[in-house]
């Protein structure tokens, strides 16, 4: 198994009714986060466990590939 700071995430955003959405997603072993950014408020993390249909879903639910720099900014919390 590929260690944790071996792996190349992958992330998502998504944009809707005053709230932003943004996913890490650990493609091996189906676990990451989601940071939930509505507008005027602190942002909500949480950390998530997927299964193998996590790509369709989030194609799906209308998740557009992104790349890290925003989510980190988010998550160490040097954007608000």
């Amino acid at each position: 198994m590929a260690k944790e700071s071996n792996i190349v995430h992958r992330y998502f955003k998504k944009k809707f009714d005053g709230a932003t959405i943004l996913v890490k997603v650990n493609p091996i072993l189906l676990k990451g986060l989601e940071i939930t950014l509505p507008d005027n408020r602190e942002p909500e993390i949480r950390e998530l466990t997927f299964d193998e249909g996590i790509w369709e879903d989030l194609g799906v639910d209308g998740f557009e590939e992104s790349g890290p720099l925003e989510f980190n900014l988010y998550y160490s919390g040097l954007a608000k």
